[in-house]
C-alpha cells in the first residue's frame, strides 16, 4: 500500500487526466508563443542588424544546433528509464541512472565546448563570410557553446520532470523565457547593442532557464540525489542498449532539416542564410503545431504492442494519420498557397526569395505529418531498427541532393533536395512497412485516412484565392483569411470527408473526456 511519504516522492497517478491535459495544453501555449515571438521578432532583427548580421547569426545557431546530437541518444532515452524505475519505486536504481548520466553529459558537455572552440578557431576558412565578420561569428559560437554544453549536464533533470509526467511545470517556464528573452532582444537593439551583446543577453536568460529546470526536478521527484560515486557503469550499459537507435534517429533528424543553411553558408553566402531561414522558420512552426498528435501516441503504441493487440494498432494507424494530417492540411497548403503576400507583409519584398523555400519546406512539413502516426507504429511496435535505417539513408541523401542542386538551382535546389528523400522514404518506404505491421494494405489506409483529409483542401484553397485580392497586404488581414479559409476546410472534413459512424465516435469521446474531468471531484 503506498503511503504519504511514497506520494511525496514518487507523486500520485489519481490526476493523471489533469496532468495530460496541463502538459498538453501547455505545450501548445508555448509553441504558440514562440511561434507568434518569431513572427513579431525577425523583422525587427533583420531591420536593425541588416540581413547579412541576422544571416551570421542563423549561421552560427545552425552549427551549434548540430551539437545537440552529441548526447548519443542518450537524452530521449533517459525519459524512459525515469518513467520504468519511478513505476518500479527503485529510488536506488533511479538515482544511480541519473548519476550515471550525469556525470557522461557534463563530459560530453565539456567536449562539445572544445569542439566549438576548434570551430571558432577556423571559422573563416570553414565559411563563405567577410573578413569583418570573422571575429563576430567566433564570439558567437562560443557563447552559443557554453550555453549548449551547460545544457547538456542539467538536461538530466529535464528528464525527470518529463518521466514524472509533470512537463507542463517546465512549459511555463519556457514561455516566461521566451517572453524575456524576447523583451531583452528589443531593449538591447534599440539601445544600440550589436549582434555580441544581444547574444550575451539572451544566452544569460537561457542559461537562468535551465537553472528553472533544475529546480523543477527536485520538486517532482524530492528523492533525487545525482552524485559522482553514484556513477555505475552497468546502468551505463543499460542506458546504452536503447539510447542507439535514439542516436540513429536523432542524427538523421538533424541531417535532415538542420544541414541545410550549413550548406547554403558554405557554397553561397549569409545573406542566402538569412533568405532560407525565413522558410525554415515557418516551416518549423507548422511541424511544432501539427506533430504533437503523433508524436502523444507513442505509449499507447507501446502498451498496444505489448499486449498484441493488432486491432488497436489498426485504429492508431488510421485514426492517427487521419488526424493528424486535418491539422497539417490546412496550416501547411493554406500558408504555402498565400506564402507571397504573407512573406511580402512579413518580412519584406527583398525576401521574395524565400516564397519558393516555404512552399517547398512546408510540404516537407504535410509528408512527415502524414507518415507520422506510420513513423511511431514503427518505432514503439518493434520496428525501431527498419526506421533508424530508413531515416539514416533519407538524410544521407538528403545532403548529397542539397550539395549537387544548389548549383544549378539556388535555394530552391536546396529545398528539392530535401523534399525529394522525405517523399519516397515516408509514402514509399516507412508507410507501407508500417501497413503491413497492423495488418492493412496501403490502399485501404490511404482510402479511409488520406484521402477524406486531402480532399477538402479544394474548398481552403478556393477560398484563399478568392479572397486574396481583398485580404490586403497586411499580416491582420491575411491571417483573417487563413483563418476562414482553415473553418471552411474543417466543416468540409467533419461535414462530408469522414463517416458518420466516425463522427459519433468522435463526439463519444470528447463527451467521454469531458464527463471523467468533471467527475474527478466528486470521485476523489
Amino acid at each position: 500500500m503506498s503511503t504519504p511519504q511514497d506520494a511525496r516522492t514518487w507523486g500520485t497517478d489519481d490526476r493523471q487526466l489533469t496532468l495530460v491535459a496541463r502538459n498538453v495544453s501547455t505545450r501548445y501555449l508555448a509553441i504558440a508563443t514562440d511561434g507568434a515571438i518569431g513572427l513579431m521578432l525577425m523583422p525587427f532583427n533583420v531591420a536593425h542588424l541588416g540581413q547579412s548580421a541576422y544571416g551570421l547569426w542563423a549561421l552560427t545557431a545552425s552549427i551549434t544546433m548540430y551539437f545537440s546530437v552529441l548526447d548519443f541518444g542518450y537524452g530521449g532515452a533517459l525519459v524512459k528509464f525515469v518513467a520504468q524505475y519511478r513505476a518500479l519505486r527503485d529510488r536506488q536504481a533511479l538515482n544511480e541512472i541519473l548519476s550515471t548520466m550525469f556525470v557522461l553529459l557534463t563530459g560530453v558537455g565539456l567536449f562539445t565546448f572544445v569542439v566549438t572552440v576548434g570551430i571558432a578557431w577556423q571559422f573563416g576558412r570553414l565559411f563563405n563570410v567577410r573578413e569583418d565578420q570573422i571575429h563576430t561569428g567566433q564570439c558567437l559560437l562560443l557563447l552559443t557553446g557554453s550555453y549548449i554544453a551547460i545544457r547538456f549536464a542539467t538536461s538530466i533533470f529535464g528528464a525527470v520532470v518529463f518521466g514524472f509526467q509533470q512537463y507542463y511545470r517546465n512549459n511555463v517556464i519556457s514561455i516566461v523565457s521566451a517572453v524575456t528573452v524576447a523583451l531583452v532582444n528589443v531593449l538591447v537593439l534599440t539601445q544600440g547593442g550589436d549582434l555580441v551583446t544581444l547574444v550575451t543577453a539572451t544566452t544569460t536568460v537561457r542559461v537562468l532557464t535551465l537553472a528553472g529546470f533544475v529546480v523543477t526536478g527536485y520538486l517532482v521527484y524530492p528523492g533525487l540525489l545525482v552524485r559522482p560515486y553514484l556513477f555505475r557503469r552497468e546502468r551505463l550499459r543499460e542506458v546504452t542498449g536503447f539510447s542507439l537507435y535514439m542516436l540513429v534517429l536523432d542524427w538523421s533528424a538533424k541531417l535532415n532539416y538542420s544541414t541545410d543553411a550549413l550548406v547554403i553558408g558554405a557554397m553561397l553566402s549569409t545573406s542566402a542564410v538569412a533568405v532560407w531561414t525565413v522558410g525554415q522558420r515557418v516551416a518549423e512552426v507548422s511541424q511544432q503545431l501539427t506533430s504533437q498528435l503523433s508524436g502523444s501516441l507513442f505509449p499507447i503504441v507501446v502498451d498496444s504492442d505489448a499486449a498484441a493487440r493488432v486491432d488497436r494498432l489498426r485504429l492508431i494507424m488510421i485514426h492517427g494519420t487521419s488526424l493528424s494530417l486535418a491539422f497539417a492540411v490546412p496550416v501547411c497548403m493554406g500558408l504555402a498557397v498565400a506564402a507571397g503576400p504573407i512573406i511580402t507583409a512579413w518580412v519584406g519584398p527583398s525576401f521574395r526569395g524565400s516564397v519558393i523555400v516555404t512552399q517547398l519546406l512546408l510540404a516537407v512539413v504535410l509528408v512527415r505529418v502524414g507518415t507520422g502516426s506510420a513513423n511511431v507504429i514503427l518505432k514503439g511496435a518493434g520496428q525501431h531498427r527498419f526506421l533508424a535505417a530508413a531515416n539514416a539513408t533519407t538524410a544521407v541523401v538528403n545532403v548529397l541532393l542539397s550539395v549537387v542542386l544548389i548549383g544549378p538551382f539556388g535555394l530552391a535546389g536546396v529545398a528539392v533536395g530535401t523534399l525529394v528523400p522525405v517523399v519516397v522514404s515516408g509514402v514509399f518506404v516507412t508507410f507501407p512497412r508500417a501497413c503491413r505491421r497492423v495488418e492493412l494494405s496501403s490502399s485501404t489506409v490511404l482510402r479511409q485516412a488520406v484521402w477524406p483529409a486531402i480532399w477538402p483542401a479544394v474548398g481552403l484553397i478556393a477560398v484563399i484565392w478568392l479572397g486574396l485580392p481583398f485580404a490586403g497586404s497586411r499580416l491582420l488581414g491575411l491571417g483573417a483569411l487563413l483563418i476562414l479559409a482553415g473553418l471552411v476546410y474543417q466543416a468540409l472534413f467533419v461535414g462530408f470527408a469522414i463517416s458518420g459512424r466516425e463522427r459519433r465516435v468522435y463526439w463519444s469521446k470528447l463527451v467521454q473526456l469531458a464527463g471523467r474531468d468533471m467527475a474527478r471531484p466528486a470521485a476523489a
